[in-house]
């Protein structure tokens, strides 16, 4: 499967993971919904959190490379980042898009690392 289409699905799965681990928490406006869930799913907030999942080593070589090529497949540019910030948040969502379609139990794991339910 093409990294950028990856991308695509790994950005709907950890939107939705994010959201759903939101409303758990309680939160029942809409409004405070959302700016928490910035605190995850802008492409700052995805960069910060990919450079912590490598900087920890909780990444396999194998899913460095998944991130390494969805993060090198984008060329497209984004109004709101900087390019860096904007590819490394794409090489997240194409190892989240990646597991989900190959292993879902890392992808959930993954996920729930992001979250702080390990």
């Amino acid at each position: 499967m093409n990294n950028l289409v990856l991308a695509y699905l790994g950005d709907a799965v950890y939107e939705l993971h994010i959201r759903e681990y939101l409303i758990n928490k309680g939160i029942s406006k809409v409004k405070e919904l959302q700016n928490e869930a910035i605190k995850y799913v802008s492409a700052t907030s995805q960069r910060r959190i990919l450079e912590e999942l490598i900087n920890r080593e909780f990444l396999t070589e194998e899913e460095l490379v998944i991130v390494n090529r969805g993060r090198n497949a984008s060329s497209h540019s984004n109004k709101t980042t900087d390019i860096i910030t904007y590819k490394k948040a794409t090489g997240l969502e194409c190892l989240i898009g990646y597991l989900y379609k190959n292993n879902l139990e890392r992808c959930n794991s993954i996920l729930d690392y992001i979250v702080g339910e390990l």
